[in-house]
């Protein structure tokens, strides 16, 4: 009988989580199990932690290189082959009429594959090379060293962005050029390095005082942590620059194309001048290749935010991840996302794996719901001693933030996480 393969466009978070759960608990529950092939489609070979990008492109001495990049085909060598591929290469096109994707091979050469079931987990690309995974992984170390080569030199940087990859930034480059000010000092007298932090907006850290829609109003504690996050800044010598929004970069590919240029940074009544700089605002859905149709406003993918399907795509094909419309960007969602994605696609290939087909769609149950958690959960590392944060709705002490994320930017997570230790049971 036919293959029938399993593709799944992305091999971060959402992608990598994917693949073990149905692995685990779908592929072998499922009638001729030897049938099924699941295949991470991933422009890198090796999954890397995104959010210790603040710290990691400062030095590779910072954090735990064998931790930070993994290799993928490894991690799932502990599954049958037959049911189970690694494509190395960029997903160029999705027909998802003829239910096909087209993939440029990492060797100069494409295929298309065609797909039973489909997961769009592309994530999303930063502004800044040096901030994500925005190709693969030697791009991102080229990016780093680029940046590193010219850092011992740079008088000025400017970081643009108030939300916490920017903060995080500017963070640990301040720590690390400029020291931090005694216990006693409200800020860095006479940094070594003029580090400017420029948001458009009136403060940075904008999601504790004024939440995304749909996610809860935050207590006033939390409506307190821009302040401290700010004079946590002073103390390692940034300066804050509030309500200035950037409207032209000289030269154009300054801090985007080149990460080691100079830049000259206008804004309404005035100029930046940076022999660094790095945009850290927002992030751009990898989406290119889905039709038009299927996307919404934002460019991300128009997901059912219940069940994460593509209804408009056609059956048993699903999103998840930044680059779904699903629920707001953030790592823990995807996680809870993961059991509610796989138990539906469990379901719907058992409905097409029944002779009664989608007519027999009552005897497998009803779908799993997600729910997207509404309630404050952000950390905010600020060096690599403090930090602000809120978990569960309610704010976290400083050490809480350095033990759960500041000491190593997650990285004492991602082992169980990679290799699918995690997913072990089916939830």
């Amino acid at each position: 009988m036919e293959q029938k393969n399993i593709v799944i466009l992305g091999g971060s978070y959402g992608g990598l989580s994917t693949a073990h759960n149905i692995l685990k608990h779908v592929v072998p529950k499922l009638p001729d199990s030897s049938l099924y092939r699941v295949i991470i489609v991933s422009a890198a070979s090796q999954v890397m932690s995104r959010p210790a990008c603040p710290r990691a492109l400062i030095s590779d001495d910072l954090l735990n290189q064998e931790k930070l990049f993994v290799n993928i085909p490894k991690l799932f060598e502990q599954y049958p082959k037959d049911n189970f591929r690694f494509v190395h290469g960029r997903v160029i096109s999705l027909d998802h009429n003829s239910r096909n994707v087209s993939i440029d091979l990492a060797y100069s050469e494409k295929e298309t594959i065609a797909f039973h079931a489909l997961v769009i987990a592309t994530g999303a690309s930063t502004p800044s090379p040096l901030l994500g995974l925005n190709k693969d992984e030697d791009s991102l170390r080229e990016s780093w060293g680029a940046f590193r080569k010219a850092l011992p030199n740079a008088k000025s940087l400017v970081i643009v962005g108030g939300g916490p990859a920017g903060v995080e930034t500017a963070a640990e480059l301040g720590e690390y050029l400029n020291g931090r000010a005694g216990w006693f000092s409200s800020k860095l007298e006479n940094p070594k390095v003029d580090i400017k932090l420029v948001t458009s907006g009136s403060s940075i850290l904008p999601a504790f005082l004024k939440p995304p829609p749909g996610q809860q109003e935050p207590k006033s504690s939390i409506k307190a942590i821009p302040s401290t996050a700010a004079s946590h800044l002073a103390q390692v010598g940034v300066t804050i620059i509030k309500n200035t929004l950037i409207k032209a970069v000289v030269p154009a590919g300054a801090g985007t194309v080149d990460v080691a240029s100079k830049a000259t940074l206008s804004f309404e009544g005035g100029t930046l001048e940076a022999d660094l700089y790095i945009p850290a605002t927002g992030f751009t859905p990898n989406a290119g290749f889905v039709d038009e149709s299927l996307r919404t406003a934002d460019g991300r993918v128009d997901t059912n935010p219940s069940t994460l399907r593509v209804d408009k795509a056609g059956a048993r094909i699903y999103a998840i991840g930044d680059v779904s419309s699903t629920a707001r960007p953030a790592i823990h969602l995807v996680f809870e996302a993961v059991p509610v994605l796989c138990a539906n696609m469990k379901r719907d290939l058992f409905m097409a794996a029944s002779p009664e087909g989608e007519g027999g769609k009552n005897s497998f149950g009803e779908d799993r719901i997600y729910v997207e958690d509404t309630k404050s959960n952000q950390l905010v590392p600020l060096g690599q001693s403090v930090g602000v944060g809120s978990l569960m709705g309610y704010r976290v002490w400083s050490w809480v933030v350095w033990a759960l994320k500041g000491r190593d930017y997650w990285l004492w997570t991602t082992g169980r996480l990679w290799s699918g230790k995690q997913w072990a049971k089916e939830g």
